[in-house]
């Protein structure tokens, strides 16, 4: 184990050994270490911001119940951190799609989106923020399994085996999943004609 990651790991110990003794300051370091990136990881899965407030609030509930759980033999708290958010983010998934409820969001293939280039750095950050929002809309659009794969391979960086791990299911499933959620996002991406344009 190199000198950073023992050191990452080592912190983590002291983080959690300082919550499980009733230290407040430390459970507010690692909500405010892990909530941005977790309420990420949520948003992906359910396009919702509420939804994704909530799921990331009960996985820190979820976090705080396991804390005496968490053993730095197997690794740093970011990992194991995120590995319980991802499990319990995907559950969540999992049951919305056997229950889906009507889905509010039109028709995205309608839509024609154009963005402009410009120098202008908050018209840049705009339209960084326009385009983020049109593939998540593209990504919503691919059926649960490729959607899941993409989301844990393509933005949460996860390798094959992690997600093996992770969903159960034989590593040539994961790629043939990823290789055809990619596919399908560049088709469901040119279908709803996302398009980057220069100013002339």
């Amino acid at each position: 184990m190199g000198a950073v990651k023992a050191l990452a790991v080592s912190e983590g110990a002291e983080l959690v050994r300082r919550c499980r003794a009733g230290d407040g300051a430390a459970w507010e370091e690692i909500v405010q270490s892990y909530s941005r990136r977790i309420y990420n990881l949520a948003y992906r899965f359910t396009s919702r911001s509420d939804t994704a407030e909530d799921l990331t609030q009960e996985v820190f509930v979820r976090v705080y119940r396991s804390l005496d759980q968490y053993d730095p033999k197997q690794g740093d708290l970011q990992n194991w951190l995120m590995r319980l958010a991802r499990n319990l983010i995907i559950d969540d998934y999992r049951k919305r799609q056997r229950t889906p409820h009507d889905n509010l969001a039109d028709d995205l293939a309608d839509h024609s989106y154009h963005l402009h280039t410009r120098t202008n750095s908050v018209q840049k950050e705009m339209e960084r923020r326009e385009l983020g929002a049109q593939v998540q809309a593209g990504i919503d659009k691919l059926s649960p399994d490729l959607r899941t794969c993409v989301i844990l391979r393509d933005i949460e960086e996860l390798s094959y085996q992690e997600i093996v791990d992770l969903l159960k299911i034989p590593e040539g499933t994961v790629k043939s999943r990823i290789n055809r959620g990619r596919i399908e996002l560049a088709k469901i991406l040119r279908r709803m004609k996302v398009v980057a344009m220069s100013e002339a």
